[in-house]
């Protein structure tokens, strides 16, 4: 339960909608006995049963509610009506005056919770959207995205249609149960005590079916995860799936994972088929020994009578339906708790990369960037080692080297992706961990090897880090990144829809959108991450000539694989294994015949 009231919490804004709603089921339930109850005094006209009475009854106490009940409707009948089909009349428009009045209030009591549930579940949704899009690049590196979707999606619901579920049963059903044991009390002590005796062993019986639930929910919401992560990886790779004819063995995997998940449903399902049969079967047990042990009150003892006593069973059977529901929410807690733990544990992750307390904006940039002695480690291996590097603004300065030699590490280390475990990056002499992530981002504009695009316009993909950006700095973004061009012969121009991640365009085409983006936001300093790597050399000729545009008047630090891309670049530092083993500009380290000269020689460029 302690899950339970974690999400209770984001029912507080909508807890007028909670009271209302409580205030329509006390009626509801108020009335839902009343009409239970009028069905006696009918029962009594159509069976002959009302007595004839001369004098109006007095009120004595709620223990004689039934004997003021049939006196005062004996009396009226008597003196006022005289006419039994006029009488038959009346009480059956009492009681349908009765169900009409509570299901009016049953209908109002839906209608002001569904305020109170959605909200929650929009609510719960935005928070986990929220702490996605702010947790570390680390997160993910080690979780699977389709885990992370099915918690977002599928477990926020199951919640919704659990715990918030009760939200409504526990006022609504159990306020049903006590109006109408009170009347049942009132109508017959004797009979509502038996009743209540086979209470208990009906509430462990089914305590019993449902301890495994929780155990069972929990399997079948992981794994629901895990096929919908390989449903994403399988629509991400499906050129390369069906380029390796992998398609088999990434079926083979999918099938593995739904059989999986079919036992884990079935096993569920099976606990939660018990629910509905065992608890209507113990209801009805009691009706049955009810029926017994009444039946002896009314014929053998005759303290009852037989028209009231159908009133009685009539509530007793009423009680079934809100006690049903009461166990089958004990179900559904025990699947909503599994659902809430995986929903929760997104919500309570550390953000290890967040603003510290006191950081502070940081100004315009306007001296250099300094990386002083830093250590890191993506596992246990560093992947640099006292790496130090000077950055004076309005350079540009090349990483080179081989894979895996820490270059792009370096970028995600400026940008705050990861964390430095030893040394200081500053800026301007300020370290980054002690300024806004905001304010430090907002001086960073990055063109990545992948060009990662949105579903969405040209100009929505353009204009990401200014969504009131004008129409006319979209396009001289564009024209400035060479990629006005294309766009203005699409069918839309700039308000053109490019696909999912950009598929109805080339790559040189999306990478020059990428460079359109970074010219718009306009920051001071760049970070090119192998930007040209991938394409051909058509595209390259084309992405080089729009970076150098960009890379004007901007601190630069480039990325690269192809070193005809950094020829000019005002330093070069040749990186090996997390250190740097050459520095300087392009001739100079031709000169001096180490690594750099390998590498070029390698990439056949010469001297």
């Amino acid at each position: 339960m302690n899950y339970f009231k974690e999400i209770l919490r984001y029912a507080k804004p909508y807890k007028s909608y909670g009271i209302l709603n409580i205030i329509c089921n006390v009626f509801f339930a108020f009335f839902g006995a009343l009409s239970f109850i009028s069905l006696i005094p009918m029962l009594d006209v159509l069976f002959d049963k009302t007595q004839q009475v001369t004098t109006k009854p007095e009120w004595t106490g709620i223990l004689d509610l039934m004997s003021y009940i049939k006196g005062s409707m004996g009396f009226y009948l008597t003196s006022e009506i005289g006419n039994k089909e006029t009488a038959l009349l009346l009480v059956i428009g009492l009681v349908l005056v009765l169900f009409f009045l509570k299901n009016l209030f049953g209908y109002l009591g839906m209608y002001f919770i569904a305020f109170l549930r959605n909200g929650v579940l929009r609510d719960i949704r935005n928070d986990m959207y929220s702490k996605i899009v702010h947790l570390p690049i680390a997160y993910f590196s080690e979780k699977r995205k389709g885990d992370v979707i099915a918690r977002t999606s599928a477990d926020v619901l199951q919640v919704q249609n659990s715990f918030l579920s009760i939200l409504e049963l526990i006022v609504k059903e159990p306020l049903n149960i006590v109006f109408s044991l009170a009347l049942m009390i009132v109508i017959s002590p004797k009979l509502t005590i038996f009743m209540l005796l086979f209470l208990p062993v009906s509430g462990f019986l089914i305590s019993r079916i449902g301890k495994k639930l929780k155990k069972r929910s929990d399997q079948v919401q992981k794994e629901q995860g895990y096929f919908m992560s390989l449903l994403e990886e399988t629509l991400g790779g499906l050129k390369v799936i069906k380029g390796f004819n992998a398609e088999n063995r990434l079926e083979e995997s999918f099938q593995n994972s739904t059989g999986r998940l079919y036992r884990f449903s079935v096993k569920l399902n099976h606990r939660k088929g018990l629910a509905s049969p065992v608890s209507e079967f113990l209801g009805i047990l009691v009706i049955g020994i009810l029926l017994w042990y009444g039946g002896r009150l009314v014929i053998v003892e005759q303290a009852i009578e037989g028209t009231t006593f159908i009133g009685f069973m009539l509530l007793a059977y009423g009680i079934l339906t809100p006690a049903k529901a009461l166990s089958k929410a004990s179900y559904q807690v025990k699947e909503g708790d599994a659902a809430a733990q995986r929903v929760l544990e997104i919500l309570h992750t550390k953000n290890d990369i967040a603003d510290q307390q006191g950081a502070v904006a940081i100004p315009a940039f306007a001296k250099a960037i300094k990386v002083n002695n830093i250590t890191f480690s993506y596992l246990e291996e560093p992947v640099l080692k006292n790496f130090s590097l000077n950055i004076p603004k309005g350079t540009s300065v090349a990483l080179v080297g081989q894979s895996g030699s820490g270059k792009s590490t370096i970028a995600n280390l400026l940008t705050r992706f990861y964390d430095v475990e030893e040394g200081t990056i500053t800026i301007d002499d300020l370290n980054i961990k002690d300024v806004t992530l905001k304010s430090l981002r907002d001086q960073i504009a990055i063109v990545t090897q992948d060009s990662i695009l949105f579903n969405d316009t040209i100009a929505t993909n353009v204009a990401l880090s200014d969504k009131n950006a004008s129409e006319e700095r979209i396009i001289d973004a564009l024209k400035i990144a060479n990629a006005w061009e294309f766009v203005k012969e699409l069918p839309e121009g700039i308000h053109t829809n490019i696909g999912d991640s950009g598929n109805k365009l080339s790559g040189g085409q999306k990478q020059r959108l990428s460079i359109a983006r970074a010219v718009l936001k306009n920051a001071p300093i760049l970070i090119l991450d192998e930007a040209t790597s991938a394409l051909d050399t058509e595209s390259e000729r084309l992405v080089q000539d729009a970076l150098e545009k960009v890379m004007k008047n901007r601190t630069s630090i480039v990325i690269a694989h192809r070193l005809s891309t950094i020829q000019n670049a005002d330093h070069i530092v040749v990186m090996k294994k997390g250190e740097i083993v050459e520095q300087g500009t392009h001739i100079e380290l031709l000169a001096k015949k180490g690594l750099y000269h390998s590498l070029v020689g390698m990439q056949s460029l010469g001297s």
